[in-house]
Order: structure tokens, then C-alpha cells, then sequence
């Protein structure tokens, strides 16, 4: 789209802006807590009274120094994570006084055991499946226990009545995030993939929870309007695309750009920090803020979780409600979970008669060319009428 609105520059700009906007938070006395996952409910943080941002690495600058003590095969996530987390290069994990993960992977939580000897480390201990009385028992209390460690860790008290308000605060951001996510649905779609990919990812660097709910409002309206009145880059022959899989923070460029340079339009984003995450509120009547927490960090589809018909129940619904022509599922290197449930993922599209693709990838551009290739050779498919399984 052109002629975008300014406020789409300032979440464009967002991450790299918000470095110096954490060391303006810390000097000004307020906490910052460093957060690696979806499943993370922020709201018990937020209710301390601290800023949250994601620290998962994105880059792969910091990954050699990974290597010396993590294994090379491993997921570059975690690598870049811990590279730019033992040298410094990450100012959201410097400006942290605490850091909180989980345990959706072996990678991640052996990662955690060394980062505890730099940083203050709290690790939420997940279930494995979303059944069961038992296993909601078990995340209810880890996220009192989250509660508790992080009033320590702060040094403050946070109640009931905090976490109300935290929640009100969130599912508020989660609905203008919705309503900016579901303008996709339109064909043609009046976002690029890049732009609805970089306002989804970048929201969550932009700290100030205000200016965050004015700058999603400005540019829905502004998308909106801009459609109305015919400006729009797309053209209703492009194949929409669906992205599902990993995160792909660190390799949105080759992946994002790449698929539309081919001729497609990506119009979803079945993943962490996009609509995973944000497809479900918590319940604000619920009076007991714990189960409200409980009920819908629990219900997140990731393939780190057993049984996970979540996840799938909303790649069949997502499918129907953006007209999707292809899925391309977006594996990171040594991202088991996820390339496994690859498998369940093809199978629903078969049954769908909707294009599939799986891909493998690291942080390097080394693969861009070979992507390219295999995403022109995909999307010609799918024009052609030809059911890609």
C-alpha cells in the first residue's frame, strides 16, 4: 500500500526505537521484565506496575558466540537469544531485572539453566497437553507461583484487583490487534504481508500503553479509509497465503518478502505474536483472575503441547475465513514440535484441497535463492489449479 500513514513508520521503527526508550524506562525507576513466549501471561507483570518485552533473538550476528556453549544444531532461536544475552548486544534483556520462561521445549529449558546464571530467571513449568483436570490445576498454580516471584523479584504486591486491570488493558490491545489482523480478510487484502507482519511484531516494543492503543487505532482507520477509497497494491489474482509454523522473527525478510516478490499475498499469520496468540481474550467476568489466566494461556495451540487440536481447529477455521489458496509452514532448524506436527498440518489442507508447503530454515540467508525458486515453482502451482500436497 502507499502513502501509508505515519503511524505505520513508528511500529516499523518500533524495535530498534525502543532501545533507547528502555533505558529511558529504567532511569525513570520503572521495571522491565523480558518475556520468551506466547504462553507467558503478561498480565501478572503488567499488574506489578513493570513493562514487558520479548527477548527471543532474531538476529544471527550473536550465534558463533552461542556456539561455544551451545550445541550448533540447534534451534537458532535460542541460540540468538543466548548469543545476544552473554554479550550484550540485546538492550531488552540488559535492561531486564527479570526474565520469565517456559518449559514448551528441551532446547529452551536447558538454554534457561545458563541464562539464571546471569540474569534473574524464573521458568514457568508447562503441561504438555490442554486436558484434563490435572493439567489445569498444575498451570493455575504456576501462574500463582508466577504471581509470587515476581513480587519478590520487584519487590512489590500485586493484587487481584491489579491483574483485573492488567487484563482489561491487555484484551483492549488483543482486540485493536484483531480488528487490524482481520482487515486481511478482504480480497484483495489491503496489507502487504510485510506491513501486517511488522505492526503485529513491533507492537510489542512500542511501551507507552496509550500511544500502543492510538497508533493500532490510527492506522486501522487509515487501512480502512485508503480502501475505500480503491488504494490498494493488491489485485484480487494473487494466491493468499497463510504462514503457520515457528516464529519468524529472524528470517521475516527472506520468508515475508520473498513470497510476495513471487506473486502471492500472505493475508495470515498462524503463529506466535500474531493471531495464536491474540485470536482469544481472557475473561474479564471471570472473579477468579487466576482461572481467567489459566483458561486462555492454556487454550494456545502450539505444537509444543500434545493433542494439539487447538492449533488445528483454527488452521481449518482460518483457511475458510481468509479464502486461503496455499499454506506454507515455517519450520526453524531443529524445531521438532513443529516439524512434526507438519504431518497433521498437510494432512487437514489435503483434506481441504488447499495447497501445502513445508520448509526448513535457519537464521542465514545462505537458503534465500533455493526459497525463492521453491516458493515461485508453489505459488505457479496453485495459479495453475494445481492442488500442491
Amino acid at each position: 500500500m502507499t502513502n501509508l500513514p505515519e503511524k505505520f513508520e513508528s511500529f516499523n521503527e518500533a524495535r530498534r526505537a525502543g532501545f533507547i526508550k528502555a533505558k529511558e524506562i529504567k532511569e525513570s525507576g520503572k521495571k522491565m521484565v523480558g518475556v520468551f513466549c506466547t504462553y507467558t501471561p503478561v498480565e501478572i507483570p503488567m499488574a506489578a506496575g513493570a513493562v514487558t518485552v520479548g527477548v527471543c533473538g532474531v538476529s544471527e550476528e550473536a550465534i558463533p558466540d552461542a556456539e561455544k556453549v551451545l550445541p550448533r544444531n540447534l534451534c537458532p532461536l535460542i541460540k540468538s537469544s543466548y548469543g545476544h544475552a552473554i554479550t550484550d548486544t540485546c538492550p531488552y534483556f540488559y535492561f531486564s531485572d527479570m526474565l520469565i520462561g517456559e518449559t514448551t521445549c528441551d532446547g529452551k529449558k536447558k538454554m534457561y539453566e545458563e541464562l539464571a546464571k546471569i540474569k534473574p530467571t524464573h521458568v514457568m513449568h508447562l503441561p504438555n497437553m490442554q486436558r484434563g483436570e490435572y493439567t489445569y490445576k498444575l498451570w493455575k498454580e504456576e501462574i500463582k507461583v508466577l504471581k509470587e516471584e515476581t513480587e519478590k523479584a520487584l519487590g512489590v504486591t500485586i493484587s487481584d484487583q491489579d491483574i483485573r486491570d492488567a487484563i482489561k488493558d491487555k484484551n483492549e490491545e488483543r482486540r485493536l490487534l484483531k480488528e487490524y489482523y482481520e482487515l486481511a480478510k478482504l480480497n484483495p487484502s489491503p496489507l502487504s504481508g510485510m506491513e501486517l507482519h511488522q505492526v503485529l511484531y513491533q507492537s510489542g516494543f512500542k511501551f507507552d500503553r496509550a500511544d500502543l492503543k492510538d497508533d493500532l487505532r490510527n492506522i486501522i482507520d487509515s487501512v480502512k479509509q485508503k480502501y475505500q477509497e480503491g488504494n490498494c497494491q493488491n489485485n484480487i489474482d494473487k494466491p493468499r497465503i497463510l504462514i503457520t509454523g515457528s516464529p519468524i522473527g529472524g528470517i521475516s525478510e527472506k520468508i515475508i518478502t520473498t513470497i510476495e516478490d513471487s506473486g502471492a499475498s500472505i493475508v495470515a499469520y498462524e503463529l506466535c505474536g500474531a493471531i495464536r496468540n491474540n485470536d482469544s481474550l481472557v475473561d474479564e467476568e471471570n472473579e477468579d483472575v487466576y482461572d481467567a489466566l489459566t483458561e486462555k494461556y492454556l487454550s494456545i495451540g502450539c505444537s509444543c503441547m500434545m493433542h494439539n487440536d487447538n492449533r488445528m481447529e483454527m488452521l481449518d477455521r482460518l483457511a475458510d475465513e481468509y479464502k486461503v489458496d496455499g499454506v506454507i509452514d515455517v519450520a526453524l532448524q531443529a524445531c521438532h514440535t513443529f516439524n512434526v506436527e507438519s504431518f497433521r498440518v498437510k494432512q487437514l489442507m489435503n483434506n481441504k484441497n488447499i495447497a501445502y508447503m513445508a520448509i526448513e530454515t535457519d537464521y542465514s540467508k545462505s537458503d534465500t535463492e533455493q526459497l525463492r525458486t521453491r516458493f515461485e515453482a508453489f505459488i505457479e502451482m496453485i495459479e495453475d489449479g494445481v492442488c500442491v500436497k
